[in-house]
């Protein structure tokens, strides 16, 4: 690498106009942090899309570099844990949000936010992976840990043409469960089926206010969606189900009552990646390797190049993006 490095950098003026720049950096500009890392590989996520857009507050330091996903080469450490040389991965801990992330060639963080990249992949498979793919795995072993099995009955995914929804059906087909997919495509139903979908259900069905019980459907829900589709998954869950809660494309609120939790002892999981402790994130990275079929995550994923960042970012906002987007930073 030449002194120089590339970075997309998020700014806002004195009058809180947002602009987003294509920038060259230094390691001296970098932020403080025990290790140093050659990004090799990125990835897009719908945090990183509202990050670029402005159209949610999720930057809180200004100005920014994005990406809350980054995987690559240790280039100096002042940690005991990484040497030089180390492939390591990071997910979240504020990184694109409060610190500076992975849309740049090189970034400086804290060695308690890495872990090791994992045996079996390369930097590229684990950004197809990335926080989207790491939360869906945190969703099916908080379902595991409350005790619902293949054999409990179906599993709901809303958002299934999302990153989260789309890992979160394969690695649920994988293991046996009967998946029921819930899109906003429905002309995307082969691509569904070929993740591992058994059922595929419009939105529609659950994206307006609903009755406080419905009929009991599945077993168990993922949902990334919230609001509205939030609310009924929890209504058409049978009794003693859960669902694992990790997103709010549709919204944050939750318009529900708790009748599924006093009448059908229906649990609601909440699930973040964001802070999760080191031993749960190698947990569920080494649950990946086992559990994700990879050709399946070959299908689902796009890779660009970090020209296309910005654009791509745009897009996952605007609901026109499908399963997992790589940024190949070579």
């Amino acid at each position: 690498m030449s002194d120089t490095f590339k970075a997309i950098q998020v700014s806002r003026d004195d009058d809180k106009n947002q602009s987003v720049d294509i920038v060259e950096l230094t390691e001296a500009d970098l932020m403080d942090g025990d290790v140093t890392v050659a990004v090799e590989a990125t990835t897009v996520n719908y945090k990183d899309g509202l990050a670029i857009t402005g159209k949610s507050p999720v930057v809180r330091h200004w100005p920014m570099v994005p990406g809350i996903d980054l995987a690559g080469t240790v280039l100096n450490s002042r940690s005991n844990e990484f040497n030089v040389g180390d492939k390591v991965l990071l997910n979240g801990f504020g990184v694109g949000e409060v610190h500076w992330g992975g849309y740049a060639e090189r970034a400086r963080i804290s060695a308690d936010w890495l872990i090791p990249l994992p045996n079996g992949l390369t930097s590229q498979q684990a950004m197809g992976i990335g926080t989207a793919g790491y939360t869906a795995m945190l969703c099916v072993l908080a379902l595991e840990r409350h005790g619902v099995t293949p054999k409990s009955g179906p599993i709901i995914v809303t958002g299934a043409n999302g990153g989260v929804g789309s890992v979160a059906i394969v690695i649920l087909s994988k293991l046996g469960y009967h998946v029921i997919a819930s899109t906003g495509r429905v002309a995307e139903t082969g691509f569904l089926q070929e993740l591992g979908a058994s059922e595929i259900i419009d939105r529609a069905e659950l994206s307006e206010a609903g009755r406080p019980l419905g009929k009991e459907r599945w077993a168990g829900g993922v949902d990334a969606v919230g609001s509205h589709t939030l609310a009924n998954v929890l209504a058409q869950t049978q009794y003693g189900g859960a669902v694992a809660a990790c997103g709010l494309a549709q919204g944050f609120d939750l318009p529900t009552t708790v009748m599924p939790f006093i009448l059908r002892g229906v649990s609601l999981l909440g699930i973040d990646s964001v802070m999760a402790p080191k031993e749960r994130r190698l947990e569920a990275w080494q649950r990946i390797v086992e559990d994700l079929d990879l050709k399946k995550l070959e299908a689902l994923t796009t890779t660009i190049g970090f020209d296309d960042i910005i654009h791509t970012a745009t897009d996952i906002v605007d609901g026109k993006v499908r399963g997992r987007v790589i940024v190949d930073m070579g």
